[in-house]
């Protein structure tokens, strides 16, 4: 019944895109019908828990890059839980290792020593350059920013840190002052001795052009640099130098910054910035940390982590997300002499550690290196990447595609000369008709107007073909109905 239901739904969407075979049989739904769900979600949970799509989706299952809804309708999964199913749904390994935990020691804290805790360290750290490797675990990315943000003042002695604009590092009150997009900006007090510099982006910014950036597709726009030079990134750098010399104290307590931008829609730097923003940082007295939340474990193809794309080494390094492949876990990691300035007094976390989340943990690093998940991220994402590039040279609507491995923006204009964000209402229909076709896609960018595609990184190259067409598809239609009014 559910193949049958599954084959009807298709083809009365659309008969151009074909969805890939898959032999997972979900379980049947047994919970609540649709409508009761939604009157819970209206009277029990916070409003400000929004909800994707016109009719929500009520998802019940997950296989690999696979999920699957409360009537059997399969989707291909290209957000992954905002870009946190590293590994695939449900992956047999990672469900396993969590299974025979979970009948052996949930829970200790960490004021006694178990197994798991200090395996998972040795491995983590283990794919980790020197000097970083002193782990501090916790249970989401905001609190593993926090935490990075505490450290860099601690041992710095120094207050101001510098971000992006346009950055998103977490929602805690703390880290909220690192977040610099509007609509996650609060009315109350926050972002003291926060100071944002000009984001260097290369399609959007005033600079930039077909030679920056570290991406299989470059930007549509016309570049003046030069063989090995790169003169939208020495512009940058002067803003970058501007907001040291106005902005903030000589001495600064640190930087930072995503490798790829995430939730602002996979927004990439000239090649070389980091690696000068990080010498003009130590000038000044900070440390420098990566945000790898969206950028670690693989995801970029080219390198295990999105700091090593730059050539640089930071200071300290926050990681969420994949780390766990769904699972609540997050660390921050740096060195022996930052970790200690937060020994002076306690600071205690109470699930941080516990023996689950670091036989997960574990377990995802094992699932990475055995089904070569990183190369599967460069191979895949570059094609990927290159097929959507096609789409952006088609329809004067996608007015960017960009990213590496399979962090991959698609961002819409209304045409490609302005850069001007399509409009809220004709996004939203495309982004629809997707879902429609049986493909789920994030939403990202300053103004909503770029499609993230951010897989689990076990997708695979007629997953892509599947993709790519019902995202044409979807534009079509979209023409179509421009060209009729």
């Amino acid at each position: 019944a559910v193949v049958f239901r599954q084959q009807k739904w298709k083809s009365s969407v659309s008969m151009r895109a074909k969805m890939p075979p898959c032999n997972f049989v979900p379980e049947k739904y047994r919970s609540y019908p649709y409508e009761h769900m939604l009157k819970i979600r209206e009277q029990n949970i916070a409003p400000s828990l929004r909800m994707y799509y016109k009719k929500p989706l009520l998802l019940h299952q997950g296989h690999m890059q696979w999920l699957f809804d409360y009537e059997g309708r399969r989707y291909l999964d290209l957000f992954a839980g905002i870009v946190t199913v590293s590994v695939g749904h449900c992956h047999p390994k990672v469900t396993m290792a969590a299974q025979k935990q979970l009948a052996c020691l949930w829970h200790t804290t960490n004021i006694y020593m178990h197994p798991s805790i200090h395996e998972y360290a040795e491995k983590l750290t283990s794919f980790l350059p020197d000097p970083l490797k002193v782990v501090y675990l916790t249970n989401s990315g905001s609190e593993a920013n926090d935490l990075a943000m505490f450290m860099a003042r601690l041992y710095t002695r120094n207050f101001d840190i510098i971000c992006f604009r346009g950055a998103y590092h977490g929602g805690s009150p703390y880290a909220l002052g690192l977040t610099s997009i509007g609509s996650y900006k609060h009315g109350v007090a926050n972002g003291i001795g926060c100071s944002t510099t000009m984001l260097p982006d290369v399609f959007r910014g005033p600079w930039g052009g077909s030679n920056c950036r570290d991406s299989p597709v470059q930007t549509v726009r016309r570049c003046s640099c030069s063989e090995g030079v790169c003169h939208a990134n020495e512009q940058y750098i002067e803003q970058f130098k501007d907001t040291l010399n106005t902005s903030v104290p000589k001495t600064i307590a640190g930087f930072i910054a995503e490798p790829i931008q995430g939730v602002n829609g996979a927004v990439q730097y000239p090649k070389g910035f980091l690696k000068e923003a990080y010498q003009l940082v130590r000038e000044r007295g900070g440390v420098c940390i990566s945000d790898e939340v969206q950028t670690g474990f693989g995801r970029t193809g080219s390198h295990f982590w999105g700091f090593q794309t730059h050539d640089v080494v930071p200071d300290i390094i926050t990681l969420a997300k994949g780390i766990g492949n769904g699972f609540p876990m997050a660390a921050v990691v740096t060195t022996k002499e930052i970790a200690n300035s937060l020994a002076q007094n306690l600071h205690f976390n109470t699930f941080g550690g516990n023996p689950l989340a670091c036989v997960v943990g574990s377990a995802v690093l094992d699932a990475i290196e055995e089904d070569n998940l990183q190369k599967n991220s460069k191979d895949v994402g570059t094609y990927m990447l290159l097929e959507l590039a096609k789409l952006r040279d088609k329809f004067e609507i996608v007015g960017d595609v960009r990213g590496k491995g399979l962090m991959i923006g698609i961002e819409m204009v209304t045409d490609k000369d302005s850069r001007h964000p399509l409009p809220s209402e004709e996004i939203n229909q495309i982004w629809e008709d997707c879902k429609d076709m049986g493909v789920l896609i994030g939403r990202g960018g300053l103004y909503n107007q770029t499609l993230r595609v951010k897989p689990p990184m076990c997708i695979t190259k007629k997953d892509v073909d599947f993709a790519v067409e019902v995202i044409h598809t979807a534009l079509e239609k979209h023409m179509g109905k421009a060209a009729a009014n």
